[in-house]
């Protein structure tokens, strides 16, 4: 049995997490239907029951449905974490019945009258009503629309808002990886005083932290999907390409002392970091499927863990608060946002 974690009482999930957002209309190359549905069948046989999802991944929300439909059965160990992104362009004048509208419409996709676990997203720190907004989905869930509620790229000063207003948060999901340690600069302290958990997604950067690219020359752009594009960002920040090579070969000797791979120490390097409840792990089909099962089984050695510690001693960054640099007006990161995925359904009444 693979490792769960829980995150309210009665409610618990799969410690490596199926991310969906390579699944996405516009993400990369159109992926076979069949395939990524049975993908999915793979998965939670396997013991990861867990998968993520978002409204503004188009199309994912209504293939984990048509999943749930074609195996009743798995869809009831299957537990789904949706995210609520609100344009934002229509932020300034949200209202309730808006985001009563993407939740009515992601139980519709995802065919669940009662969603397991809701992540809200907010562009726009300077545009008032994040508070308010994650107030209407307590409400929700305390009429049985929504299970848990949560964050997703949230701040601690602003999570510190959230919370003194009195609403609950049983997750934040954040970037958190060997390449990226922002959490470790506050968020895992305020996660753990306020019995938070953090759900961590960028684990492999994409793919980047892969044999792929061991020995591998810088990439020219175009690259082939946006996660790679948004992923060779966070190496700029952490150091030059030579320096993540040399984190790349640190993973390598780690994974050929255990007979694994450098995708499944990465995965685990995070699973191990204090704080950090679950590692998502996108996946456009059960390809990798073996590799995950390696890093749930793996048990890295403090000297597996010094090796690494001394190529990070190296980092430049990233540094600073978890999405901060994401959210820079007319930044290298924040422009290669969608951030206006939602406008035919919020913000237009």
């Amino acid at each position: 049995m693979v490792e769960r974690v829980p995150l309210a009482p009665g409610y618990s999930g799969s410690r490596i997490i199926k991310g969906n957002w390579q699944l996405a209309e516009r993400h990369g190359p159109t992926v076979d239907r069949g395939a990524a549905l049975d993908g999915m069948r793979r998965f939670v046989e396997a013991g990861f029951d867990t998968f993520d999802c978002a409204d503004h991944y188009v199309g994912v929300e209504e293939l984990i449905g048509d999943f749930r439909k074609r195996h009743p059965d798995l869809a009831r160990r299957l537990k789904v974490h949706t995210k609520v992104v609100p344009d934002r362009d229509v932020l300034a004048r949200i209202k309730r019945a808006d985001i009563e509208f993407l939740i009515d419409r992601a139980r519709q996709r995802l065919g669940m009258d009662c969603l397991d676990l809701v992540q809200f997203h907010w562009w726009d720190y300077d545009t008032p009503g994040y508070v308010e907004s994650m107030g209407w989905l307590a409400d929700m869930s305390r009429e049985g629309k929504i299970r848990l509620i949560g964050t997703t790229n949230f701040d601690v000063p602003r999570l510190k808002e959230i919370t003194a207003a009195g609403i609950g948060i049983a997750a934040n999901q954040l970037q958190y990886s060997v390449l990226d340690r922002r959490p470790e600069s506050g968020m895992v302290d305020f996660a753990q005083a306020h019995n938070m958990a953090l759900l961590c997604y960028g684990t492999v950067a994409g793919g980047f932290l892969s044999t792929r690219w061991l020995g591998a020359s810088d990439p020219e752009p175009p690259l082939a999907n946006r996660s790679l594009v948004k992923y060779r960002l966070i190496i700029d920040e952490f150091g030059p390409w030579d320096l993540f090579q040399a984190l790349l070969r640190t993973l390598d000797r780690i994974a050929r002392d255990h007979g694994t791979s450098i995708t499944a120490v990465a995965t685990r390097w995070v699973l191990d970091r204090p704080g950090a409840s679950a590692a998502i792990v996108g996946a456009r089909t059960d390809a990798h499927l073996a590799d995950l099962l390696a890093a749930d089984a793996l048990r890295l050695t403090a000297a597996d863990r010094a090796a690494v510690d001394a190529v990070l001693a190296q980092a430049h960054g990233p540094s600073g608060e978890c999405y901060a640099l994401e959210r820079e007006p007319g930044g290298r990161h924040a422009s290669i946002m969608w951030t206006n995925q939602n406008l035919k359904g919020v913000g237009a009444r």
